[in-house]
């Protein structure tokens, strides 16, 4: 029941919004205030029936847009958890590379991912490239920050009773930085999908960023917005399954007080 009650309020808030937006593109008040086509603006019953109509295609892009996210993300989470520890060890190394980590996000998605195409060719390497770019930062600042707030006196207990370094990392530091890890892994997990969309516009036969460049081409919004509709239903979908997994390994972790 608890959990009803905390679906209600999004639920309704997104059910008005739908209502809102069915009645003003059928009765032409949005094409109106932007003095456009009415068609260019479909109501949610016209994506509807495009998820419906275009499924087979959509399923297929969908899952080419899956693989290259979920492959991408977990690249990104081996390297950035392990560079993590590493600048965590070594503050020679977090002096010398934190830098370029932070610049690494100043170049824009849609910048970058026509000069990977151009290097990578038009397979999936570029696109894994951007994906695990851009995850690589949330990852890695959340899992370093989390590796450096651990109580100073649970690692001053540890050394006293003779834990090794390697020991205090493992019994204490890592263990204490994974609710901020899992963090970072959600935030990327979600803009993964923007990564790949970004990176099937420079270059791509297949996979919904693809159909939604041709159907924008085509003007036929309904299968774009169709498609958008996968593309959130994923990244939410994503979403929930590491929350799902945090609750799974994190168990030890205190829930707030409510």
């Amino acid at each position: 029941m608890k959990a009803v009650r905390q679906a209600l309020p999004p639920l309704a808030v997104i059910f008005v919004l739908l209502a809102a937006w069915e009645a003003s593109a059928k009765w032409d008040v949005l094409a109106d205030a932007f003095t456009i086509r009415d068609f260019l603006i479909p109501a949610p019953s016209d994506v509807a029936g495009a998820l419906w109509e275009f499924r087979g295609v959509l399923w297929d892009d969908a899952l080419v847009t899956f693989s290259e996210v979920v492959l991408g993300f977990g690249i990104a989470l081996v390297f950035g958890v392990a560079f993590a520890v590493a600048l965590h060890l070594s503050p020679t190394l977090r002096r010398a590379f934190y830098p370029l980590i932070v610049a690494s996000q100043t170049v824009p998605p849609v910048a970058i991912a026509p000069v990977l195409v151009v290097w990578f060719g038009f397979g999936i390497a570029p696109k894994l490239f951007l994906i695990a770019l851009i995850c690589f930062f949330p990852i890695t600042v959340n899992t370093l920050d989390g590796l450096r707030s651990v109580d100073p006196d649970l690692i001053k207990m540890l050394r006293t009773l003779g834990a090794s370094r390697g020991q205090t990392l493992r019994r204490a530091e890592f263990p204490w930085a994974l609710p901020f890890a899992f963090s970072g892994a959600r935030i990327a997990v979600a803009v993964a999908v923007i990564g790949a969309v970004f990176a099937e516009w420079a270059g791509s036969s297949e996979g919904l960023g693809h159909l939604i460049q041709v159907s924008s081409g085509q003007l036929s919004t309904d299968l774009t917005f169709a498609a958008i509709t996968v593309l959130s239903a994923m990244a939410i979908a994503l979403f929930g399954a590491l929350a799902l997994v945090e609750r799974l390994v994190v168990n030890w972790r205190e829930e707030p007080a409510r």
